[in-house]
C-alpha cells in the first residue's frame, strides 16, 4: 500500500517513537523510509552594544556547522533504526523558519506516500505560543498523515 514514508524528527522522545512506529510499517509494507530533519535559520543580532560583539553572538559559519551536528546526530537516529529494521532508508536535511511547509514539500519532492510524525500534545497557551507542527501538516498535507502519541 504505501511505497515511501515520510518521516520528519526532532530528536525529541516522541518523535522516536513515531521513527520506530514507522519503521515498523515500512517493514511490513515492504517500503522505504525518507528521514527528514529541519534546522533552524541563521538570525542576525539586531542590535550591538557600542564597537564590541554582543555576548553569545554565533557567526553564520559557526551555526551551520553547530546545525550540520545536530543534524547528523538525529538523522543519525533515523538511519541506525531503519538499517536495524532492515528497511531502505533516504535522510534529508533542510533549514527553514517553517518546518510544516518543509515537510509538505520534502513529502512532495520525494514521492512519499504517507508522512509518519509525532505529535507533542500541547494544549491551551503553550499550543498557541509554540504552535503545532502536526496540526499544520494535518491542514495542508494532500497524503496520509499517522500521527503518533
Amino acid at each position: 500500500m504505501f511505497r515511501n514514508i515520510l518521516v520528519p524528527t526532532d530528536g525529541s522522545a516522541m518523535s522516536r517513537r513515531a521513527v520506530k512506529r514507522a519503521m515498523q510499517l515500512a517493514k511490513e509494507q515492504k517500503a522505504r523510509v525518507t528521514g527528514l530533519w529541519v534546522g533552524p535559520v541563521w538570525q542576525p543580532t539586531l542590535y550591538a552594544y557600542d564597537q564590541s560583539v554582543p555576548a553569545g553572538f554565533v557567526t553564520p559559519r559557526q551555526f551551520a556547522a553547530s546545525i550540520r551536528q545536530v543534524a547528523a546526530r538525529h538523522l543519525g537516529a533515523v538511519k541506525k533504526a531503519a538499517a536495524a529494521a532492515g528497511v531502505p532508508c533516504r535522510i534529508l536535511f533542510t533549514q527553514s523558519s517553517f518546518p510544516q511547509l518543509e515537510i509538505i514539500k520534502a513529502a512532495r519532492r520525494n514521492r512519499c506516500d504517507l508522512i509518519v510524525m509525532a505529535s507533542h500534545g500541547r494544549r491551551g497557551i503553550s499550543r498557541l505560543l509554540l504552535g503545532s507542527q502536526t496540526g499544520m501538516v494535518l491542514a495542508h498535507a494532500t497524503i496520509p498523515v499517522m500521527v503518533c502519541r
